[in-house]
């Protein structure tokens, strides 16, 4: 068969397997469609009652890494804002970054919509590295200090927007997420985020979670009203549905659909998968290892995972990467993580770790030298790397290699049909 896979923005590439080899394609499961306008609707029936008397609206929106439907949010929004008489000026965007870059200009229309030229001046991208913008609130259960930025304490209202779909340590993205590590300090970020590397800290986890517990813990200094709008996406990243109101309740029943929506049912583990990090999340590799994280769920001790990602940008996190090249083996790698951490270490401890059990592969616009200093294969021919690959499991002594296949890799969660979690 030939099976045409998702690249970047615009490309595709095309590959062709033998009927017998391929055990399924997974993608997330479709819920049928309704309106997102409808769906809007719904969650913001208690809005207007929130808005009364709002003289300064803080409104927090995902980057432009994320496929969360920013402007369709804003389009729900912005009329219910003009009825409470809200103006533009009285409005602040805060771009979540975490730990990320700013938003680039050429982002606006893509995050922003039809509402880029009105609001772009109303735009704001955290900065978790910029002291002044930032205030220390107290600290987490786990010691983690917790700041974050200022025009959280500067406002009478705050709107959480966000997408709701599984995170390989955060258990599910959405919801707290929006405030830790969204706009966090830096040290904050590196303090939460050095608690990934716990067992505990795993897709679809939150209860026991250390990293959940942090954002959940981060929200008890915020004083104004929250009010959340979250959304649940399908495959095709259109809104499946969309909950509202108190940030917890709303982001509990997004997750409930996502997990709907995310975790797909597979047969068992198999010899050799391919996962794509779709746009957007092929960015850089900092985003795009979370196809590598999900789709090593479905390999085989010993397999092959193949990862497909154009990194566009690059690798997007340096610090994860400057201590894969520095190590000799994964093992080596994970002895100098416990030895200290930085942020973005733990991106290299799952790496590590997935690539002590099973061979990884990687179709990317990365450079060879790169891909080999991160314990990655690197290719440039999926037809030829696949063949290589069912080789590599018939000299293990496999007798009929299977494959799978997730075309959405970064939220597609495979769970074998006995795993009953």
């Amino acid at each position: 068969m030939v099976i045409e896979l998702p690249y970047t923005k615009g490309q595709h590439i095309t590959l062709t397997l033998a009927d017998e080899h391929l055990i399924g394609i997974y993608e997330p499961n479709d819920l049928g469609r309704e309106a997102k306008e409808t769906l809007f609707e719904g969650a913001l029936t208690a809005l207007d009652d929130f808005l009364e008397g709002c003289t300064s609206l803080l409104v927090i929106i995902n980057d432009a890494t994320r496929p969360t439907p920013t402007s369709a949010m804003l389009s729900a929004l912005m009329p219910r804002f003009e009825k409470a008489g809200i103006t533009d000026e009285m409005i602040t965007l805060l771009v979540a970054t975490g730990a990320h870059r700013a938003v680039a200009e050429r982002e606006l229309a893509q995050l922003l919509g039809p509402w880029a030229e009105r609001l772009k001046g109303r735009l704001v991208s955290h900065d978790a590295t910029d002291e002044e913008s930032l205030v220390e609130v107290g600290t987490t259960r786990n010691g983690t200090p917790i700041t974050l930025n200022t025009l959280l304490f500067k406002s009478d209202r705050i709107i959480a927007t966000g997408s709701v779909e599984p995170h390989y340590f955060a258990g599910f993205t959405g919801g707290r997420k929006a405030f830790l590590p969204g706009i966090a300090g830096y040290r904050t970020i590196e303090a939460n985020h050095k608690l990934a590397i716990a067992d505990e800290a795993c897709a679809l986890a939150l209860e026991g979670n250390p990293v959940h517990e942090d954002m959940m813990d981060a929200l008890l200094h915020i004083k104004a009203p929250i009010y959340a709008l979250m959304t649940v996406l399908n495959k095709e990243q259109e809104v499946v549905s969309a909950t509202g109101g108190d940030l917890i309740e709303s982001f509990e029943e997004a997750v409930e659909v996502a997990q709907q929506v995310f975790c797909v049912q597979i047969p068992s583990r198999t010899d050799v998968v391919i996962s794509v990090a779709k746009f957007p999340m092929e960015i850089n590799l900092y985003q795009a290892q979370k196809a590598i994280d999900n789709g090593a769920l479905a390999v085989k001790d010993g397999g092959t995972l193949i990862l497909v990602a154009s990194c566009r940008e690059g690798i997007g996190g340096e610090e994860f990467a400057r201590l894969l090249s520095s190590s000799s083996t994964p093992d080596d790698a994970l002895e100098k993580i416990n030895d200290t951490y930085k942020l973005g270490y733990h991106k290299a401890a799952k790496m590590a770790a997935v690539s002590k059990r099973i061979t990884v592969m990687a179709l990317t616009d990365l450079d060879d030298k790169t891909i080999r200093s991160l314990f990655l294969e690197p290719i440039d021919d999926l037809n030829r790397a696949v063949d290589e690959a069912l080789d590599r499991a018939r000299k293990r002594g496999v007798a009929d290699p299977k494959v799978i296949i997730l075309p959405d890799g970064c939220v597609t969660v495979p769970k074998e049909r006995h795993d009953k979690s």
